[in-house]
């Protein structure tokens, strides 16, 4: 999508609500602003914390990989919540 908007004398832009929408951006999310030549970008800046945004759902990034099964590790918490491990 191509859009020329304004910018106003403090400088701020109002990015279209469609566009908002699209990326699930909501107040006070924070982008990153990159300026090449006459181009300027704003993106999602990289994950620095184990907690991300994607997609407008919050996500845990531990960093480890995992050979194990997903629904195995969350059966396996249940059973020990409700003391129903198996031995």
């Amino acid at each position: 999508m191509t859009k020329t908007i304004p910018m106003d004398r403090a400088g701020r832009i109002v990015l279209p609500k469609p566009i908002r929408d699209k990326l699930r951006l909501h107040a006070g999310d924070r982008l990153e602003l990159e300026s090449s030549g006459d181009c300027i970008t704003l993106r999602f800046p990289p994950a620095s914390t184990p907690l991300c945004k994607e997609q407008g759902v919050w996500v845990y990034r531990s960093g480890k990989k995992t050979n194990e099964s997903i629904p195995d590790l969350v059966d396996g918490v249940r059973n020990e919540r409700l003391g129903t491990a198996e031995s």
